[in-house]
């Protein structure tokens, strides 16, 4: 029996593909702010989510 594989992830790093939907001026500053850190893009939206995002996200139900 075949393991199935997630298509949105990648073998290489682990990391899962995302398409997003911005306004073109957010795109362009990040563009630019990564270029400036030396990050690709990836790397600055992943390293920005982790410092807004909290530690634990709690849902309840009911």
């Amino acid at each position: 029996m075949k393991k199935e594989v997630d298509r949105n992830m990648t073998k290489r790093n682990g990391k899962q593909r995302l398409t997003l939907f911005m306004k073109p001026a957010i795109v362009k500053h990040a563009k630019a702010q990564a270029v400036i850190e030396e990050l690709s893009l990836t790397a600055l939206v992943e390293r920005s989510l982790m410092k807004y995002l909290p530690k634990v996200t709690m849902i309840k139900r009911g």
